[in-house]
Order: C-alpha cells, then structure tokens, then sequence
C-alpha cells in the first residue's frame, strides 16, 4: 500500500470511532475542492506530503540536533532531518539551514534572537504597508521585546523608495533590518537592501516566507547572497507542510540561530512534519517545479490586468509575483464586504489593508488576491480571464441574486474540472 492509500485507509479506520471529528475533516476536504482559493498565503501539498505528515514519526521525541540529541532512538529521525537539511541548502544555495522551526514566525523569532540583543532598534515594513505581524507589532514578540521602526511605500507609487529606506536607515542607524512582506506585489531589491546595512553597519534579515517558492523557483531574485539570515515559511508559494525554515551561509550565525530554535524558542521538533518538509524540497528541486513558479506568476499578471480592465485599482499598478492588494473602494466596498461576497461564490480571499488605508484593520478597503493555490490546481493564464470577470461581475453587483447564482455556479463547473486529489 502507498503511503497515501495507507494514511487514507488509517483515517477510515478510526472514523467510527470519531465521527464529529472525521466529519468535519472531510467538509473541509469538500470545501477545498468545491472552492477556488484565492488566499495568497496558502496552497494545495501534493499527497505525499500530506502521507509524511501521518507518520510514526510524530511519536518520536528528539530534541536537538542530527547525531547531539538528548533523547535515545533518534538514529532514523536524523537521517530525516539531514535530508531535509540538506535538500534546502541545495535548493536555496546555502551553507546552512535549520528545518525545525515550527512556523514563519517562530523562525523569526529565532532569527532576531540570534542576531541582535533584546531592546536592539530594528527597521522593517510597516504592516499597513504590507509588512507582517512578526515585523513589529506591538502585540507581538518581535514588537514586545524590541525597538521596531517602520518604512513603507510611496503615496504615488505604492511601491519602495529604496533611497527613502537608506535614509530612514541612516538616521536611525538600526541594528537590524528586516525585508520580506505579506501583502506587498513587487520585486523587492534585496541587494539594495544589503547594501544599505552595510553602509549602517546593521544586519539584514529578509523573510521570504510568501516567495519562497518563486525564488526557488527562479522567479524572484534570491535573498540568500545578500542577508545574513534568511527565514521562511514552507506552506506558501512553497507548496510544502505548515511551518518554517531558516538558512544562512555564516558559521557564526547557524550555531546562533540552532541554539535559537532550540532551546531558545521551542523544545522538541515535529519530525513528522520535518519529514513533509523533506518531501516538498524534493518536490521543488524537480525541473517541473520552475515552470509551476512560472505560472504562478504568469497567472497572477493577467489576473490583475482583468481586474484592472474591469474598474478595480491593484495597488501599485499591477503584480510581479503571486498576489495583487484590490482597492475595492471604487465599487463602492469595503474588503470586509468584498471578501464576505467573494465567498458566497465558492471564491476565497481575504480583506486586506491597502497602504494609507482609512479603513480599519477590520473592514479595510482591499482584498488580497493570490495564484499559488488555483495553478497548483491546474489553472492557466485563459482561466484567469475568466476568473476575473466573475469576480468583477460579483463586486460590481452585490445585491444581485441572480448574478451570485450564476457565477457560483460556474465556479463549481470549473473547480471540478480541476480537482484538487484525484
């Protein structure tokens, strides 16, 4: 039996004995399939990924490191790891990597540990610009434990002002700077951004969690020649299991960052999870995965364009990578409304603040729109025109019945015809 079949057949198995659970596990599988997600921070995995994930090797305590653990048995696990350490450092071209971190943000965590004391100043893209939790807010450990100051993007052009950021930096003189973002739909210049901390004497993390699968892929420049830490999630454009990864090429900072995660941060890996890391590395290493991250891209552009021809504003003008921000302002909406009118027709998204929104965080007047789950579908650039007249059509009539029905209904005609696991 496969490793998919044999997860499948161990669910089925132990249904009767959960059912609430077991139900709500294949709604949500339903769900899926039925629904075009369109939420840029997430993805469909391939099986064997999911199969890694419902291993024995959840059961295994190892705390530490491949061959400096402090629990007996790890001989199997190790070998677990050291794959999955090794395929990231091949794939993003690095010395170093740690694959234990349970999240993107815990894999910042462990990076600002390991980079600058507590109290240290830190520069990084402010969150109503497209910056991310982890960046700084107030409520965070980033924000708690640290000094955090904010660029953003141009009034006009929506987009990063290199040399407003060198000057921000100058006057601050941080001892970090942090690039990466959530909801930002540009190339971001990494070099740029390594040059500046060199001039201020800062180190530079760069969190590529949202395109960390276009840089595997060859679509974005790679940060990893230009920072001291890189960290990233592995569930986004990615296409790998829940969680994050760090690489480096510093001796310095690896030991640093390892005694970061653990103890510094979280105490036993999930080596089940670290196995799905594995898989999806090997996954992105195959040719095939070049021409997905292509596609990602590709469909994000004529997406946008539709978008654009049919009266909605993307931010900054357009896209470079998987996702766009919609000012939904001009249909007279907020994202709130935008979003809750999307998913009635079987489209998921999110509201989103655009930059210099006047909308709170809570009904914000944007949404973020991604194509990393729908061209893992199967999805190309013709679909993409049509998706975006459904959801202009949509937002251009949210009162009308009739209209939803339609669209609803076609959405459904052709998520089936793309199935997500067949």
């Amino acid at each position: 039996m496969n490793p998919a079949a044999a997860t499948h057949a161990a669910h089925r198995s132990t249904e009767h004995r959960d059912q609430a659970l077991w139900a709500a596990v294949e709604a949500e599988s339903a769900r899926q399939e039925a629904q075009l997600e369109l939420i840029a921070s997430e993805n469909h995995t391939s099986r064997e990924v999911i199969a890694a994930m419902g291993t024995v090797l959840t059961n295994k305590y190892a705390e530490g490191y491949p061959g400096k653990r402090y629990y007996g048995g790890c001989e199997h696990v190790d070998v677990v790891e050291d794959i999955a350490r090794d395929r990231a450092k091949q794939l993003f071209k690095a010395a170093h990597a740690n694959v234990q971190a349970h999240s993107g943000t815990q894999a910042n965590i462990a990076a600002l540990m390991a980079l600058v004391p507590p109290r240290a100043r830190v520069l990084a893209m402010s969150l109503d610009h497209g910056g991310h939790l982890s960046h700084g807010h107030p409520k965070n450990f980033s924000g708690v434990f640290y000094e955090f100051h904010s660029y953003g993007v141009e009034r006009g052009s929506e987009r990063l002002d290199m040399d407003k950021v060198r000057e921000q930096a100058l006057a601050l003189r941080p001892a970090l700077i942090m690039a990466g973002a959530s909801a930002y739909s540009r190339i971001i210049d990494f070099a740029a951004f390594g040059q500046i901390a060199r001039e201020v004497g800062a180190k530079l993390l760069v969190d590529q969690a949202h395109i960390a699968g276009l840089v595997a892929g060859g679509e974005h420049p790679s940060p990893v020649p230009h920072a001291d830490v890189v960290t990233m999630t592995t569930h986004k454009t990615l296409r790998g299991p829940r969680g994050g990864m760090i690489v480096c090429n510093d001796e310095a900072h690896a030991k640093a960052l390892n005694s970061a995660v653990f103890p510094g941060g979280q105490g036993g890996p999930f080596m089940h999870v670290i196995a799905a890391k594995a898989v999806a590395l090997r996954e992105a290493l195959d040719p095939s995965f070049a021409h997905y991250a292509r596609a990602v891209v590709a469909n994000a552009k004529v997406l946008a364009q539709t978008l654009a021809g049919r009266g909605l504003r993307i931010v900054s003008g357009g896209t470079d990578n998987h996702l766009m921000l919609v000012d939904v302002t001009p249909m007279k909406l907020t994202g709130k409304d935008a979003e809750n009118l999307l998913h009635a027709v079987d489209l998921t998204c999110n509201k989103n603040l655009i930059p210099y929104d006047q909308n709170p965080p809570t009904k914000a007047s944007g949404v973020r729109l991604g194509t990393a789950a729908i061209t893992t579908r199967g999805l190309r650039e013709e679909h993409m025109r049509t998706l975006g007249g459904w959801i202009a059509d949509v937002l251009a009539n949210p009162t009308d019945a009739s209209v939803a029905a339609r669209v609803r209904g076609e959405v459904g005609e052709l998520a089936r015809a793309f199935p997500i696991y067949v």
